[in-house]
């Protein structure tokens, strides 16, 4: 197992409750070849839509998997418990929900969309079922500050220690770390989110509008909860192209029709000057390394 800071970090709550999905006064969403349609979009309770699930071939924009919260509580005037339910909390977090007839039952986060601010939950079909809007679900947010002691040029983000414990990480004979992706993705088609301060709240898009790109690195086979590389890319202090870097993230909601945007990456490590190694395969989603609760 690789050696970790966990003794220094800090286990907090943060709190949202169930977000309404929402609608514009004009509700059509234009794709870049002029096509309109009205579509389903972020927010409320998804209920066939789940990690492991297909990311893309959808009739769907920016559509989340599981629960969608935020924390509207403004202090002072301004949102601050929505950012810390944001900037705090990580993949792999447990989820209790402490309100309504689903009171107790418990899920993880499984990312978080910027944009719209929300973390994103996965539950048990039987709770979805049990859930209604603005039910609140409390979070053990756990996990920022995390690092790899071997690894000082990784910068780790919204990871939970137990969720990265669970991740089949090795040390190669390069000295880099090898990480499991299902999938390479070239820094040139990354699009909204790009340029972001930091990256310990929401997401950045890969654009699937150019088909040979998505053709070469099969990228209509994305799922929900994969992890991903992005290459000649960094995150560590925001999400820049740089050659020789790579950030490796998870597939956090659907595809989108809009132009610069599709399949959202949280970013979850990073590494300016290559001292991550991706390695294909295909069972590198959340499904597979999410702890039991």
């Amino acid at each position: 197992m690789l050696k970790t800071n966990r003794e220094q970090l800090v286990c907090q709550s943060v709190i949202g409750e169930i977000t309404s999905p929402l609608g514009g006064i004009n509700p059509y969403r234009i794709n870049p070849e002029g096509h309109s349609d009205i579509y389903p979009g972020v927010g409320g309770i998804t209920y066939n839509l789940r990690i492991g699930d297909r990311a893309c071939g959808l009739f769907a924009d920016h559509v989340e998997p599981g629960v969608s919260i935020s924390n509207f509580t403004q202090f002072q005037g301004q949102p601050g418990p929505n950012r810390a339910l944001n900037l705090y909390s990580c993949a792999g977090n447990p989820a209790t929900v402490v309100s309504g007839e689903a009171k107790g039952e418990k899920g993880r986060v499984t990312g978080k969309h910027g944009g719209i601010e929300h973390v994103l939950l996965d539950f048990p079909p039987e709770v979805l079922e049990k859930l209604v809007i603005g039910d609140k679900i409390q979070i053990k947010a756990f996990g920022c500050g995390l690092r790899l002691i071997d690894f000082p040029g990784i910068k780790i983000i919204n990871l939970d220690p137990d969720l990265l414990a669970k991740l089949p990480l090795k040390k190669g004979k390069n000295g880099k770390l090898l990480v499991p992706v299902t999938h390479r993705v070239p820094a040139a088609i990354m699009g909204s989110g790009i340029g972001s301060p930091h990256s310990n709240s929401g997401d950045y898009d890969i654009q699937l509008f150019d088909r040979p790109t998505v053709e070469k690195y099969q990228l209509k086979d994305l799922r929900l909860g994969d992890l991903v590389a992005i290459i000649d890319a960094d995150a560590s202090y925001g999400r820049i192209y740089r050659s020789g870097g790579v950030v490796i993230g998870i597939i956090v909601h659907s595809d989108c029709v809009l132009a610069g945007h599709g399949p959202g990456v949280m970013v979850v490590m990073a590494a300016g000057g290559g001292e991550i190694e991706p390695v294909i395969d295909d069972k590198a989603n959340l499904a597979h390394y999410l702890p039991k609760l």
